[in-house]
């Protein structure tokens, strides 16, 4: 593939407060050469995710930030075009950490096989993937949920929440609750099968909540952090817990957030708040596809994906993400 192109998009400058399409740069480069162990792998979809934005900060996390003037880096699946390690050949399906880029090339210990017969290619970085097992880790788990108790969900409508609610029901949830965005996206957790669904944009959280779930909440499963958390404090009965998978509500704050004020009530309550990382829970990655699998050929879990076509359109993928204009999973054909 001597001379071939190769497409990527690179941080060109670090976002202060909301990213712009200035801080993306895309780049043209030679289709790379696999060495000893490695794989060159033509991506097929890429992932955009909310973790993203902070790894675009210059600062210390769980995963190193973004290095300026190279390729950003996250989920995708792609097909082998060329080897150089053993148990792989041209033709294979991979899942790998290297998007925002057409070829990728990979280093064989750090790839998956997938099977697309066995199901959609993007399903392994939806809801066969990370995405699905952060919402049955994140839920089971970490927080915990029995059947019979009463979960609320923000963020319910994108590519985690959604399957958190499902989840729950699936398990035996007596009511579970979601927030979202729009109109559109409270019609469509009802569809999903949720018990109450409300449109943060239409009062405070906290009242909207409360009118959901007159008798409190056992679990709240945490995407946005802020206003939301602090509703679910107040709403949680003593012994509840909250499993805080994201707080994509500060993720572009410039300030420290006022909220959640509430915080003594979890003295009281006794309740437990515990931050999760999906990687943390591998041991249940057998267990979580059999049983998703099964649900998924049940016809008992559905997903929903917005896919976007074009490297070049990655920038904008993201930026919609963080704008809430995706409904589940956000993903970038390539």
């Amino acid at each position: 593939m001597t001379g071939a192109v190769n497409r990527e998009i690179h941080l060109a400058s670090r976002p202060q407060g909301w990213p712009t399409a200035e801080n993306f740069r895309l780049i043209e480069t030679e289709v790379p050469k696999p060495g000893p162990g490695q794989l060159l792998v033509r991506n097929r979809y890429m992932s955009v995710d909310p973790y993203m934005r902070g790894r675009m900060n210059d600062a210390k996390s769980y995963v190193p930030p973004y290095a300026l003037d190279a390729p950003l880096d996250g989920g995708a699946v792609g097909e082998v075009v060329a080897s150089e390690a053993d148990g792989f050949a041209p033709g294979d399906v991979v899942l790998h950490g290297l998007g925002w880029r057409e070829y990728a090339l990979v280093e064989a210990r750090s790839a998956r096989q997938v099977d697309p017969e066995l199901a959609p290619l993007t399903s392994y970085l939806g809801v066969l993937g990370m995405v699905g097992l952060t919402a049955y880790a994140g839920l089971l788990e970490v927080a915990g949920m029995r059947p019979g108790e009463t979960v609320f969900v923000s963020a319910a409508a994108g590519a985690v929440g959604s399957l958190v609610g499902q989840i729950a029901k699936l398990r035996g949830a007596a009511r579970v609750i979601g927030s979202a965005g729009s109109p559109a996206k409270v019609d469509r957790l009802t569809a999903l099968g949720f018990d109450a669904a409300f449109d943060y944009h239409d009062g405070p959280v906290r009242t909207s909540l409360k009118a959901a779930a007159p008798e409190g909440i056992d679990v709240y499963f945490d995407n946005v952090g802020g206003d939301h958390l602090e509703a679910a404090i107040s709403a949680l009965r003593p012994h509840g817990r909250v499993a805080v998978c994201g707080m994509i509500s500060q993720y572009n704050d410039t300030v420290p957030p006022a909220a959640p004020r509430n915080l003594a009530q979890v003295i009281g309550k006794r309740l437990t708040l515990r931050g999760f990382l999906a990687g943390d829970h591998a041991g249940l990655r057998d267990q979580f596809v059999q049983e998703m699998a099964g649900w998924l050929q049940a016809g008992r879990l559905r997903y929903d994906e917005t896919v976007v076509d074009g490297i070049e359109n990655a920038p904008s993928a993201f930026l919609g993400l963080l704008r809430g204009e995706n409904l589940g999973k956000m993903l970038v054909r390539l």
